[in-house]
């Protein structure tokens, strides 16, 4: 669901004396807007080619609208131009160029984190001491998966880091 905009603005309209290039360059059209023209008896609103809408050409309008209060969906994305069919109007300023863009979509994040975590600044490794089976001596006992507290993958890496410097420690203290 788009936003209902007036054209020319609060202050304006469809009209002679409404800066209609200004008020459209401040704004942003998105597919699902509506454009409401407001005007008196005297105008209309043609849509137009770009080629038409350059030369203020009014003989081939797409469409053409002209019951002083007009509602225009922008139902896809690119440029749509509007002029007023009454002689000397459209060169005398009244005419719009709408450039209709996608509505926003979500997308993921394009940069990474600066600082990666590690395991261990994610979860401290526990203070409790692995049981000699887990330090490879071949003596029976559980391996190092069963002594997982909870089955967390940062526990099962702690305690393999931690059983492996012990081993490691052990190895050069022979």
């Amino acid at each position: 669901m788009g936003a209902t905009l007036t054209v020319g603005g609060s202050g304006g309209g469809w009209d002679q004396t409404t800066d209609l290039a200004t008020w459209a360059s401040g704004q942003t059209f998105t597919v699902g807007d509506s454009l409401v023209f407001q005007y008196s008896p005297l105008h209309d609103v043609m849509e137009v080619t770009n080629a038409d809408y350059t030369a203020c050409q009014t003989s081939s309008p797409l469409k053409m609208y002209n019951d002083g209060k007009s509602t225009i969906t922008l139902s896809s994305p690119g440029k749509r131009y509007f002029i007023c069919g009454t002689a000397g109007h459209c060169s005398g300023g009244m005419k719009l160029e709408v450039n209709t863009v996608s509505a926003a979509t979500t997308t993921p994040p394009s940069t990474l984190p600066s600082s990666p975590l590690t395991p261990s600044a994610a979860t401290p490794p526990k203070s409790e001491s692995p049981p000699a089976a887990d330090l490879g001596h071949g003596s029976s006992g559980s391996s190092p998966s069963q002594h997982s507290s909870g089955g967390h993958a940062d526990d099962f890496v702690s305690k393999i880091a931690i059983g492996t410097g012990l081993a490691m420690m052990m190895v050069l203290a022979l």
